[in-house]
This record gives C-alpha cells, sequence and structure tokens, in this order.
C-alpha cells in the first residue's frame, strides 16, 4: 500500500498546519522553515506504513510558551476571583511589602508580618514548632495611621498570591452585613476562609447587641481553630484592663491565639499633610 495516500491533503489542525516556509524533503516529507527539524516522519512495520505528523523544536517552544501564558492568565483570573471574595476594600487591593514604608516605629511589625506569612502554610497545618500551638494570629495595635490596615492588607494580598483564601473585613461591616441575616450563616461565610482579617477593633458601637456579635464573630473562629488578624487603635492597657466585662471577654478570648504587635509612632496622614503645607507655604 502506497504511504503517500496516508498524508493530508489539507492540513487543518495546529499540528499539520503548513507555515509559510516550510518545506519538503527528497523523500517528501514535511519540514519546519524556522528550526529545519522533520514535521512528518515515516513509520514502517510488518502491518502497515503510515506517514504521520510530529512536532519540531520551534513549534514546541510555541505551544510551550502558549501553555505557560494560559497558565499565567488563569492565574490572574484565580487571584482576581480571590480578591473580589475577600470582601477588602479597594484602596488595600494593591498594597504589598514592595511599597511597604518602613521606618524605625514599624520595623518589628514588618519584620513579623514577612515571617507570618513565610511561615502560614506550615503554622496552619503542623503548628508552631516552640509551642507546638497551631493558627496563632496577629493584633496590630497603635495610634491612629501609622499603617496597621495596610500591613494586615498586605499579608493578605501576600497570601491571596499563594492561593489561600482570606477575607479582609471591620466589625463595623459585619454589624451592618449581618443585620437580617442568618447570623450562624454569615458567620459560618467568615470562617470558611484559611485567613480572616478584622480591621479597626473598637470602633463598633458598644452597644450590647454589637459587642454580643463581636464577641460571637470572634469565638467561632476560635473555635474553629483557624488563625484571624486583628488592628486596633486602642492601647494594649486599654484591651487588658478594660474594666466593662463585656469588653474584658472579647479580648481574652482573643489574646488567647493572637500575637499583639505594637505599630507606634506618628501618623502617616500626619505627617504627609504637614510635608504638604510646607510645600504649599513655600509656593506662595
Amino acid at each position: 500500500m502506497d504511504a503517500a495516500q496516508f498524508l493530508p491533503t489539507e492540513p487543518s489542525s495546529e499540528v499539520t498546519q503548513i507555515h509559510e516556509g516550510d518545506y519538503k524533503d527528497a523523500d517528501g516529507l514535511w519540514h519546519c522553515g524556522v528550526c529545519g527539524k522533520a514535521r512528518q516522519k515515516k513509520i514502517n512495520s510488518p502491518y502497515f506504513h503510515k506517514t504521520v505528523w510530529c512536532i519540531c523544536d520551534c513549534r514546541a517552544r510555541e505551544l510551550e510558551e502558549r501553555r505557560r501564558k494560559e497558565e499565567y492568565e488563569e492565574e490572574m483570573h484565580r487571584v482576581q476571583r480571590l480578591k473580589d471574595a475577600s470582601m477588602m476594600a479597594s484602596k488595600f487591593r494593591d498594597a504589598e511589602f514592595s511599597v511597604y514604608q518602613k521606618r524605625k516605629e514599624n520595623q518589628r511589625a514588618y519584620d513579623v508580618s514577612r515571617k507570618y506569612v513565610a511561615q502560614f502554610r506550615q503554622m496552619i497545618t503542623e503548628g508552631n514548632p516552640k509551642t507546638g500551638e497551631r493558627n496563632i494570629g496577629l493584633v496590630f495595635y497603635g495610634p491612629c495611621g501609622t499603617g496597621k490596615s495596610f500591613t494586615a492588607a498586605c499579608i493578605a494580598n501576600e497570601l491571596i498570591e499563594q492561593n489561600i483564601s482570606v477575607v479582609m473585613t471591620s466589625f463595623v461591616k459585619i454589624l451592618q452585613d449581618i443585620q437580617g441575616q442568618d447570623e450562624a450563616a454569615y458567620i459560618g461565610m467568615l470562617n470558611a476562609c484559611s485567613l480572616l482579617i478584622i480591621d479597626d477593633l473598637g470602633a463598633e458601637r458598644n452597644t450590647d447587641y454589637a459587642l454580643e456579635k463581636v464577641y460571637n464573630v470572634i469565638d467561632s473562629r476560635v473555635r474553629a481553630d483557624k488563625p484571624m488578624i486583628l488592628t486596633t487603635n486602642l492601647t494594649f492597657d486599654e484591651m487588658m484592663r478594660n474594666p466593662d466585662i463585656r469588653y474584658r471577654r472579647i479580648y481574652d478570648r482573643i489574646f488567647e491565639h493572637c500575637f499583639p504587635v505594637e505599630i507606634p509612632g506618628k501618623s502617616f496622614r500626619i505627617i504627609k499633610a504637614a510635608q504638604r503645607q510646607k510645600e504649599l507655604a513655600d509656593y506662595f
């Protein structure tokens, strides 16, 4: 049987498509016009003779590059989906350690945060090698405007890039969202993520209703054995020595599983405002 009859007369697929510059050798087999490698080969056996298509080196590199590009695009879509699900405010979507404004006051918070991210997967699965405890969280505390929320957002975005689910919200937002919903289902949704970040602890209303909801969220997270990060403008003494039993039980529950990290110093916003005022004064 003539092997030529097995040759496709109208190459249609990516593998069999003829490109400009491709040529046939003396045996009638196609070769790549770029790398010169064969795009066809003959298979001879006692039972049949057939000419089949194969992939040349440059075409293999092209297909591999396309595969990597598609994987990268899918990765970017996945990251975007995780960010959309994170409930994170838009102003924190681009927070990352590469643009972190380090200074003496926040150096420790920066170091702790980077180490927390680096050890996160191991910590939640195997536990802290020194204490044996798992799912340890953080509490960033200090004056307003020192970068506590930005620091927490850097952690969130870094973990999201590692395909780890993170929800970043605030108790003010939680109290708004939880009204009119099934509380257990809503808290269950918060606990479904690997890391829960709650911004601005202490800014919520001090009603019995609000504080009860705050406690329920924190307590359920602890019971779920999952880590959380909180930020607050409160001082450590204000949290640990609060005479109000409603607050005391909240803070006691938090510090059972969260490590306190102070971010002291002047407000970045005040510093920038002062710089701006000086620039304007010099201008006028």
